[in-house]
């Protein structure tokens, strides 16, 4: 494989990417991808810029432009999508002197609860700025088909890694279940609580770990139904988590829970596997893909319908009940483990992408 020996790559990041109040698995995404690149030679600067992406306010969209204009004529630039789909009028101008690769981690029009104009006008900004870039690089097959109508030929895969971790030996075998999400409307957590209240006489508990503070309104609307359902004791909300506190997480986790109505990937899901524990995950977007087949064909989880509180209290009701499914579960989660790659790969197949938009 040839390198980038000597050659410059600007990336563009969001300005919360390195902050640990603010996990993400786009963040998780650009930090692991510019070791990778470094790694393979590029000579990586890395730009945050702060701003309230995709919607900023005046003064970050000129944060953006100054940053873009002071890359040199020709340079290969790596823009965030969360920062740059939004703003065509930044964008689109720039792409006519550089050569633009744009990082799509989730189409900004599949934001769960917004209104159907903004939308609109949001899917429209996307397209714009995705028609001007140079390559279009997406997490996974399911992402490529839902954005090649605005880049057919440019658009490019390059699914998320994860690192190998020890196998996490659970609490009971059954009981304590993982939720590793930002607390959004599009993660279903009040799906999840729904689900599991009329499971209330199974000795279960279920942490939820992930930031409070992108839509207050939606956490404060969920604090009031786990109150009301009466399993405050029982339905943790933790917050964010990091480090050596989300191992000890995965660790005591016997069964991991991603049930959001759309993920073009869905991290958290490979994070579980990586440790051997299964996880029940919704058809949203990618999760059924991204939970895979262990080698011998079995599925380490349980796929159900996104938004189907019904089919998700049965499953979860399986879960517990029957000692022969967990074991099966277990067993495949252990194989798909086995298989699951790294982040080497995917800082390959950026790196490929990149490398053809270098001049010859």
């Amino acid at each position: 494989m040839s390198t980038a020996t000597g050659r410059a790559l600007h990336v563009v990041l969001p300005g919360d990417v390195d902050d640990p109040a603010s996990p993400s698995g786009g963040n998780v995404y650009d930090r692991h991808l510019c070791r990778e690149l470094e790694a393979l030679g590029w000579l990586v600067h890395a730009t945050p810029v702060a701003g309230s992406w995709p919607r900023p306010d005046p003064d970050a969209r000129d944060r953006l432009a100054r940053v873009l204009a002071a890359v040199p004529d020709g340079a290969v630039v790596l823009l965030d999508g969360l920062v740059a789909c939004g703003v065509p009028d930044v964008v689109v101008p720039a792409a006519r002197r550089l050569r633009l690769a744009v990082l799509v981690h989730l189409p900004l029009a599949d934001e769960t609860g917004l209104e159907p104009a903004l939308a609109a006008e949001l899917d429209s900004r996307e397209r714009e700025t995705l028609c001007a870039a140079a390559a279009v690089v997406v997490t996974s097959r399911w992402a490529g088909l839902r954005l090649a109508g605005s880049a057919p030929d440019r658009v490019h895969v390059a699914a998320p890694g994860v690192h190998p971790a020890p196998l996490a030996p659970g609490t009971d075998g059954a009981s304590r279940l993982l939720c590793v999400a930002a607390v959004t409307p599009r993660k279903a957590h009040d799906v999840l609580v729904r689900a599991l209240v009329p499971l209330i006489d199974r000795p279960w508990t279920c942490v939820l770990a992930g930031p409070l503070d992108r839509d207050p309104g939606h956490v404060r609307r969920l604090r009031e139904q786990i109150d009301r359902a009466g399993v405050r004791d029982r339905v943790l909300l933790v917050g964010p988590l990091a480090g050596q506190d989300l191992d000890a997480a995965y660790r005591a986790a016997d069964l991991a829970v991603v049930v959001s109505w759309t993920e073009t990937y869905g991290m958290a899901v490979t994070e579980a596997l990586a440790r051997g524990v299964p996880v029940l995950v919704s058809d949203g977007g990618a999760l059924p893909d991204t939970l895979g087949r262990a080698p011998d064909g079995t599925r380490p989880g349980l796929v159900v319908p996104a938004g189907d509180v019904e089919a998700l209290t049965a499953a979860l009701s399986r879960w517990f009940d029957q000692p022969a499914l967990r074991a099966g579960l277990q067993r495949s989660a252990h194989g798909r483990r086995a298989i699951l790659t790294g982040w080497d790969e995917t800082g390959r197949h950026l790196h490929a992408v990149l490398q053809r938009l270098l001049p010859r």
